[in-house]
């Protein structure tokens, strides 16, 4: 069943990411715009599905039963590992599919490389997993191997981004992921928040075919552009990976070489923010504001420092794992599932960062964070 400590309730969510910066009077209000989107979902599906709540994925105990009885086997099919994001996720599928009685047998981690992860879809498949949990590297790339994978019989289930042409259940049962349009949001309204609403701007988006972080980039670009007319975006600079930390220090080191005025850069993640940060310091300008997206110990360390990373907007890796492994179960017993599941955008200040790392990785924040708050 889903645990409890999952989801907070609207009124608590809201109190502990709005709580960051004092909000001078803008046209916006980035507090009030903030609050509002606690109490919805923005995002739709990749193939423009209304979102289904992560509260309405539910297994009995029955159900439960007859799972366990299966004795399944999962392979967790990843772009990237040993990130913060791919930890949460392993970490909770792991937990979820113990409770179902299901064995993960691999976990293999592509590098961002489309070819190696067709590569490793092809070797998993050897052993004939009765699941596939995966988040593709790219979308056309690695169609193929998925289909494959499906013809041989192995249940599909999409974190974040699903391959070019699938149809949710046909091609596999569903997909899951966070508000990224909501989140790319939020990260606008913290950004108007952390300038005063006026400055100029840059932007290091990920240059690649893939869904939610496109999502996120348009989320931000058009709340920014249409809701803070003294916001202005001077540079965009796209980064393809897979040194992803080094692409956005280059990226960024031209933001600012082009536009010394810039007094804040919005990064895509937190690794490219990594990268942005890199790059300040080297132009002496650890007086730049970085807003990003997604929750890591190293940008997490930076904003408790008081330092260059002012806000983010997280997505909730740990409790997307849950609902995965959840619905990969509701596909072992013929039980229809949602085509989209959605979890609400998190933005997180330095006054809500404990507290958000906790409800976002079901874990205290790490001793070097603590050690670093101010």
């Amino acid at each position: 069943m889903i645990n409890k400590r999952m989801f907070l309730g609207t009124a608590t969510a809201v109190a502990l990411f709005v709580a960051g910066f004092t909000a001078p009077a803008f046209a916006t209000d980035p507090d009030a715009a903030l609050k509002d989107l606690m109490t919805k979902v923005m995002s739709k599906g990749p193939n423009g599905e209304d979102p289904a709540l992560a509260s309405s994925v539910t297994l009995t105990d029955d159900e439960l039963a007859k799972i366990k009885a299966m004795k399944a086997t999962a392979a967790l099919v990843f772009h990237i590992g040993g990130n913060d994001w791919s930890n949460a996720q392993a970490a909770a599928l792991k937990e979820q599919f113990g409770k179902m009685g299901i064995e993960i047998i691999a976990v293999t981690d592509a590098g961002f490389k489309p070819e190696k992860q067709v590569a490793d879809i092809e070797t998993v498949m050897i052993q004939k997993p009765n699941i596939i949990v995966s988040i593709p590297v790219d979308g056309q790339a690695t169609a193929s191997a998925y289909k494959a994978a499906a013809a041989a019989g192995a249940k599909l289930v999409f974190m974040d981004n699903i391959p070019a042409g699938f149809k949710a259940g046909v091609d596999y049962v569903s997909s899951v992921s966070a508000d990224n349009y909501g989140n790319g949001v939020a990260s606008a309204h913290l950004m108007a928040k952390a300038l005063g609403s006026k400055g100029e701007v840059g932007i290091v988006f990920h240059a690649a075919d893939f869904f939610v972080t496109k999502q996120r980039y348009d989320g931000f670009k058009t709340t920014l552009t249409e809701q803070y007319p003294d916001i202005k975006i001077v540079d965009e600079q796209g980064i393809g990976g897979p040194d992803f930390a080094g692409d956005a220090e280059k990226a960024a080191g031209a933001i600012l070489t082009a536009h010394p005025e810039t007094k804040a850069i919005w990064a895509v993640w937190d690794v490219p923010a990594e990268g942005v940060m890199a790059a300040a310091r080297a132009a002496g300008r650890e007086d730049l504001i970085i807003i990003n997206m997604d929750l890591g110990e190293n940008v997490a360390i930076e904003m408790a420092k008081g330092g260059m990373i002012k806000g983010l907007a997280s997505q909730r890796p740990y409790d997307a794992g849950i609902i995965e492994a959840m619905l990969a179960g509701y596909a072992l017993i013929g039980k229809p599932a949602p085509a989209y599941v959605a979890l609400p955008a998190g933005p997180i200040t330095h006054d809500t960062l404990l507290a958000g790392w906790d409800e976002i990785y079901h874990a205290p924040p790490t001793d070097k964070i603590k050690s670093s708050f101010k």
